[in-house]
């Protein structure tokens, strides 16, 4: 009897046999765990956010996430068969895109709770900035790596251009904590790519001159931050309730679906799925979820460092930071380590925008870390890549 060869076979030369046998399998394996746990997670907190809106579809919200999922994982598999050429090119076009819909969103844009950061078409709310972030992190890294050649391409200039165009169009819907984490990635990015110290404490000087000034210029974030400091002095209702949830939740959880705490939590799908998550399968399963971050960062970091073009390396980097970033400050909402800041966490909060820009953005990174036997060795690397003036 004839045996029959494996689908993905070391000898497949297909490009779904190349991808599978050059692409992480661990970075993989995480994302796609963490995905399933998003949708899981959904059931359990679909039916109290629908009773707490008035939907009559108790699981609107969990079968929403299912399609959104599915279009996540295609954006990962898509964007991670990408060459560094095809990444580059990805990135451009999603910038210039995202960067147009969100100049036109103070004209089109739909509000909610004082900002104005969606738009609306048939029944889907989109969220640009979402997109946009993984597009400027390749986009800096791309000119970061040119800026290296010492060929007279102005990089750091063109990559600071990019940053500050992306950061003037948040500040007006206004999204401050959108801006935050561009700012710790663009930082991390430029961190990577090699630049003399001087240049790290002229940024991180600039940015606490930012963060200073935002706290005087916009209101809700005065208020959030005294909320955070003077928390028996004020109404703290959101993040009292979360709270009660991860602290009803035990160690480990009042079981599925079993959760009566979550109930009063608002925003309990997006912004506060974790709490959702501690109380219903307790703090064994949240401190689960912690590691699948902390594992997909580090690995992904890890691969990162290994990487001989200074493109890939600091890009990269630069968006395996952005996710690890994310679900910190959406774990530290809800532990009530920061003030209070709107951010999914990713692949496990409810949102279309959310799941497809996560999936894309760690395509990307799948993509720059795969395996790619002709690239030249580090030490050729470094010889390309010059240095700083």
């Amino acid at each position: 009897m004839t045996r029959q060869p494996h689908a993905f076979a070391r000898t497949d030369r297909t490009r779904a046999g190349v991808w599978w046998w050059t692409t992480d399998h661990v970075l993989l394996g995480v994302v796609a765990i963490l995905m399933i746990l998003g949708v899981m997670l959904s059931f359990a907190s679909s039916p109290a956010a629908a009773a707490r809106i008035g939907l009559g579809d108790p699981f609107h919200f969990a079968v929403r996430q299912c399609v959104f999922a599915v279009i996540g994982a295609c954006f990962l598999l898509g964007g991670s068969m990408l060459s560094p050429k095809g990444v580059r090119r990805a990135a451009f076009f999603i910038y210039i895109g995202a960067i147009a819909v969100m100049m036109a969103l103070p004209i089109m844009g739909h509000s909610a709770k004082g900002a104005t950061r969606w738009l609306e078409f048939g029944g889907f709310s989109l969220q640009p900035s979402e997109f946009m972030k993984p597009a400027l992190i390749v986009l800096v890294a791309w000119m970061f790596a040119e800026g290296q050649k010492n060929e007279g391409v102005p990089g750091v200039s063109i990559a600071f251009g990019l940053y500050a165009l992306a950061v003037a169009l948040l500040l007006v819907q206004p999204d401050v904590g959108q801006t935050i984490l561009i700012t710790i990635a663009f930082g991390a990015a430029f961190f990577v790519a090699g630049v003399p110290l001087r240049w790290i404490f002229g940024m991180l000087a600039t940015a606490a001159a930012g963060m200073t000034a935002i706290y005087f210029a916009f209101d809700h974030v005065a208020a959030r931050v005294h909320k955070f400091l003077s928390h028996d002095k004020v109404d703290t209702h959101q993040i009292d309730r979360a709270q009660e949830a991860i602290a009803a939740g035990g160690l480990f959880g009042r079981g599925p679906g079993e959760g009566l705490m979550k109930r009063h939590v608002p925003d309990l799908h997006t912004d506060f799925i974790y709490s959702v998550a501690a109380e219903e399968y307790g703090l064994i399963f949240s401190l689960l979820l912690i590691g699948l971050f902390a594992l997909l960062v580090t690995r992904g970091l890890y691969k990162a460092m290994k990487l001989s073009d200074p493109f890939e390396q600091i890009a990269s980097a630069g968006l395996f930071v952005l996710v690890g970033q994310q679900a910190f400050i959406n774990v530290a909402v809800n532990l009530n380590l920061i003030p209070t800041k709107g951010m999914t966490l990713p692949f496990i909060s409810y949102g279309g925008s959310s799941m497809m820009a996560m999936g894309l953005t760690l395509g990307l990174a799948l993509a720059l870390t795969r395996r790619r036997p002709g690239a030249y060795t580090a030490t050729e690397g470094l010889a390309r890549a010059g240095a700083y003036a």
